[in-house]
């Protein structure tokens, strides 16, 4: 699958930004999709990740209560709603996707063989 991911902008500390991540003819409803991010001079690190129903969701403990993923199959999307934000969530966000017969979530960057192209996200303080 092909994956674009988008909704990246600057935003204020405290403010909320939604990305989504969509993918153009293969649908999402047989793959897992996480959302990873990486900062100026950091490795990339997990961020959320669904399963490919929907019933699964997994946090990082850093955006745990903040961020919410969300998808809806028959769109072929998948957000990711972000609240409170503050400087250290500034990050070229990665959505990534890998099919799937279980019902699981993947939260190692390792586990994912589509990636998008990032979208990038800054908080300003």
């Amino acid at each position: 699958v092909q994956l674009q991911a988008s909704g990246g902008g600057l935003v204020q500390a405290g403010g909320s930004l939604r990305l989504s991540c969509t993918t153009s003819g293969r649908t999402f409803s047989d793959h897992a999709v996480g959302w990873f991010r990486r900062a100026p001079g950091k490795e990339r690190e997990f961020v959320a990740a669904i399963s490919r129903a929907g019933s699964r969701r997994y946090y990082a403990q850093s955006v745990r209560g903040r961020f919410t993923i969300s998808r809806d199959n028959a769109k072929n999307t998948v957000d990711l709603a972000m609240n409170g934000l503050n400087p250290e969530d500034t990050a070229v966000y990665y959505c990534a996707a890998r099919s799937t017969v279980t019902g699981v979530y993947y939260d190692h960057s390792s586990d994912y063989n589509n990636w998008g192209q990032g979208t990038q996200v800054t908080v300003s303080s």
